[in-house]
């Protein structure tokens, strides 16, 4: 049933009482008695009117009850009607807006803003913070330096967007002097520095393909240092990372072992959940996925919060929340905004 059809068949009152059940669920966890409602002063009516009411909304599908005799809880299909028809968020206070921004420096290197606003983010709202790095294709190269280290080995520095530095080592199929070095240096920073890894790495293969008898030995020996020092960066170019802060919190969302087993080893091994977050590139604003709207089974009986940041003016990656799905919404949807809005800000300085 749609949220449009549920909005039609709950009227003000049933819609009110819903309300106040999902509050007081999300305080305190525990089934809401009829009679507990009925006490509130807000309510207004006899504890066999409510009573009828929850029926109703158990009939919908909306609520259910735990254990016989036992008050009522929100379905994940009550929790998706509360969050879209009956939730108001609130925004943000300019002061926690600029405590956040405190938090994530712009003058550290992307990695680390991302590192920082994972534990910032997982810190806030005491849950498990989630979130994947910008794209390789999305990182520019600003220099690069080559020191040679042995006959067949050279240690390539490369700085990316100003602030980053890579050291990786490559194995070379001739010796190269430190002159031949530097010149390739050079005639790299000069002709593809400010550019994306990804295109860089693309211009030099084509570049190589070309007729050899026409370049001269410099051309040759900056193409084939190029290439060596690329390639890792290409190999990566169209895959995300994933920075998880908070892991062990995923023990406070469920007495089930076998639920907590999961949920670690789906974080573990991340490919799925990476698939998960990447489908949250598409979408712009928050998302919200409650239980098994995710369609990934450990997060049955959790809810996933994300939203998009930018690198550079364009779609870098997704940070999220993983929590129960009694989280308080209110809270963890701005909070999760905020953030992303932050995290983009500050990459753009970076």
């Amino acid at each position: 049933m749609s949220i449009e059809t549920f909005g039609q068949q709950v009227d003000q009152r049933a819609q009110h009482l819903f309300k106040l059940l999902v509050e007081q669920y999300i305080a305190d966890g525990s089934p809401v008695a009829s009679k507990a409602l009925a006490t509130r002063p807000e309510v207004g009516v006899s504890s066999a009117t409510v009573r009828n009411v929850m029926g109703e909304l158990e009939s919908l599908g909306l609520v259910v009850s735990p254990h016989t005799s036992a008050g009522k809880i929100p379905t994940n299909q009550g929790f998706r009607f509360f969050v879209d028809s009956l939730l108001h968020v609130e925004p943000w206070e300019d002061a926690r807006v600029r405590e956040i921004e405190a938090e994530l420096n712009p003058d550290l290197a992307p990695a680390d803003l991302v590192a920082s606003a994972s534990d910032l983010l997982s810190q806030i709202t005491e849950m498990t913070c989630l979130i994947t790095t910008p794209l390789r294709n999305q990182v520019n190269l600003r220099h690069v330096e080559f020191v040679r280290l042995d006959e067949e080995r050279v240690l390539v520095i490369l700085v990316l967007n100003d602030r980053e530095v890579q050291n990786r080592v490559i194995h070379t199929e001739r010796e190269y002097t430190e002159v031949e070095l530097t010149q390739a240096a050079n005639f790299i920073n000069r002709e593809y520095g400010g550019r994306s890894l990804m295109e860089i790495r693309e211009e030099i293969v084509e570049s190589m393909q070309a007729d050899k008898d026409h370049m001269d030995r410099l051309m040759q020996a900056a193409l084939d240092m190029a290439a060596a020092a690329f390639t890792d960066a290409d190999e990566v170019s169209d895959s995300h990372e994933l920075v998880v802060s908070g892991r062990t919190r995923l023990l406070d969302f469920s007495a089930d072992t076998d639920t907590v087993k999961s949920l670690f080893e789906a974080v573990s091994r991340k490919g799925r959940v990476l698939h998960l977050l990447d489908q949250c590139l598409q979408s712009s604003g928050v998302q919200l996925f409650i239980g098994e709207e995710s369609g990934y089974q450990p997060l049955g009986d959790m809810s996933l919060v994300t939203a998009r940041y930018e690198l550079n003016g364009e779609v870098a990656g997704v940070l999220g929340v993983i929590g129960p799905t009694r989280m308080d919404y209110k809270d963890v949807i701005p909070v999760v905004d905020v953030t992303a809005r932050i995290l983009s800000a500050a990459m753009k300085n970076s």
